[in-house]
């Protein structure tokens, strides 16, 4: 069974994805210290548009300052910053891809060096010099969240993700090793996802029936664990209030860490979700034509693309083209990365990845 790439995907909210490839929201740290889009982001993201990316989604962009996880980060905490955001998604609407802003704050994974002050989080860390939220501060957080949609849309923005993955605040409010709050948003696995529901319930509220709102979820590491996260899922399906999950594996194919005696590997699991008319996109080890056709054919609608997205700003056609397409082998040098659109700092910033560049 082979799925047309190029079939146009059409959401619960009304709105049409041209085809079934994302770009994964990738952290680059090219945007100003201040929050506002960089020339550098402004070309990177644009140029996947152009290159045939029917979802174009941003880096992860902080909804409040003071929760920044890295330097150079792309905000949409404030006014001040609409101008960039207005300019970025009417470049990628432009050339019939989606724009989509992905909502973040780091929580206790904000850096002391680049905030100058300590980190919050839903407990005190001392490991991470965090200090825990009063719960005028949650109100304060939801809000800012669903503030922070309102914004994006007003910028032209086709709709929001929500960023719940990785290990950042709203997984810390999801995991039952870091949120040891004892009122409302800590103690059951319902009273550790209520922040995550008031969120997406307030952003569907304010934004309305046709704007695109999608939740990223991890299902392990950071304190998370498989069977929680199939619960959390199944929840945001079920109140009909989202329209995307964007599950982020590592590697789709893999044992699943809480059952290594499973017969089924992780998206398998996933899969078992009653998925209604949300539509489900996976990242996680997806790098040549083939392994796009897999993840297709498995049962996922749309998938979401990284490390294949960096090496090649073309890559949705390139596979569209050649079904058997495998990317340009690393290392490559920093001439063919700065000709793929990435500034300096960002190819500095992937020089952390082993064996990535020359």
């Amino acid at each position: 069974m082979n799925k047309n790439l190029d079939t146009p995907l059409t959401f619960n909210c009304g709105t049409i994805m041209k085809n079934r490839f994302m770009l994964a929201p990738l952290t680059n740290q090219q945007s100003h210290e201040d929050g506002k889009l960089s020339d550098a982001e402004y070309k990177w993201l644009t140029m996947r548009a152009e290159g045939g990316f029917g979802l174009v989604m941003t880096c992860a962009s902080h909804v409040q300052e003071v929760g920044k996880g890295f330097s150079g980060q792309l905000g949409i905490f404030s006014d001040d910053l609409i101008d960039g955001h207005t300019k970025l998604a009417s470049k990628i609407k432009s050339h019939g891809s989606l724009a989509v802003i992905q909502l973040h704050h780091a929580g206790m994974r904000s850096p002391f060096d680049v905030i100058k002050q300590k980190a919050v989080c839903p407990s005190d860390s001392e490991k991470h010099n965090a200090r825990a939220l009063t719960l005028e501060e949650v109100y304060r957080l939801r809000d800012d969240f669903i503030a922070a949609a309102v914004r994006a849309k007003n910028c032209g923005y086709d709709g929001v993700e929500v960023h719940g993955a990785h290990g950042y605040i709203l997984t810390q409010f999801l995991s039952s090793k870091i949120n040891q709050r004892l009122d409302q948003y800590g103690g059951s696995l319902e009273n550790r996802a209520r922040l995550l529901a008031e969120i997406t319930d307030g952003i569907r509220g304010i934004c309305g029936n046709d704007f695109l709102l999608g939740v990223r979820l991890s299902p392990e590491r950071f304190g998370m664990q498989l069977s929680e996260i199939k619960i959390i899922s199944q929840q945001l399906i079920d109140t009909g209030n989202i329209d995307f999950l964007d599950l982020s594996l590592w590697d789709c194919f893999k044992q699943p860490e809480e059952f290594p005696e499973s017969k089924l590997n992780l998206l398998e699991h996933i899969l078992q979700l009653y998925y209604k008319d949300v539509k489900l996109t996976v990242a996680g080890n997806i790098r040549t034509g083939k392994d796009v056709q897999n993840i297709l054919n498995a049962g996922v609608d749309f998938v979401t693309i990284g490390r294949s997205a960096i090496l090649h700003h073309d890559f949705p056609k390139q596979v569209m083209t050649n079904p058997d397409f495998e990317p340009i082998e690393n290392p490559v040098s920093e001439n063919y990365l700065q000709a793929e659109g990435l500034s300096k700092t960002f190819i500095n910033y992937m020089k952390r990845w082993e064996g990535f560049v020359k």
